[in-house]
């Protein structure tokens, strides 16, 4: 037998004025498609905004439905429709951030693992890694440089 150890790496920053100016302006655009998201059964607001080569930003937020678990969660709903609406685009990183109830504190959310598949296809796809960013504890800012680091074991590796 023999046992396998697998490490990622992730970048921390102490807040999101550390990122570079079209990262944090991608955060914040995150944080503004919370505001749309359909959430009237969790109440838990998540956004999600998409940095493609050529700089547009697409946003996208959960839309939550009765019949669970017919929903979407924002990261899959931003890259549907980017790969829908832009499928020659590569995409340059993810930005994803959550905002629990009504008001306007913010927290960190970690991707499903569906969203963690879908998001690693999509790398696979245009074959270059996808930088993902999302809010960690304390307002820390936690970024790898690649969505499959969030998926270490995938369906691509057999």
């Amino acid at each position: 037998m023999q046992k396998l150890n697998l490490t990622i790496t992730l970048e921390t920053y102490n807040n999101d004025t550390e990122l570079s100016v079209l990262e944090n302006k991608l955060l914040n655009e995150a944080r503004k498609a919370t505001y749309k998201s359909y959430a009237p059964y969790s109440n838990f607001h998540v956004g999600a905004a998409i940095l493609l080569d050529d700089d547009t930003i697409v946003m996208a937020n959960n839309q939550e439905n009765a019949a669970f678990p017919s929903g979407s969660c924002a990261e899959q709903s931003a890259i549907f429709w980017v790969g829908a609406n832009y499928p020659e685009r590569k995409i340059k990183s993810i930005a994803v951030i959550a905002r629990p109830g009504k008001g306007n504190v913010f927290r960190g959310v970690s991707p499903c693992g569906a969203c963690r598949q879908a998001m690693l296809e999509y790398e696979v796809r245009q074959q270059e890694p996808i930088r993902f960013i999302m809010l960690g504890a304390n307002n820390q800012i936690l970024v790898t440089e690649s969505i499959g680091d969030l998926l270490p074991i995938k369906f691509t590796d057999f």
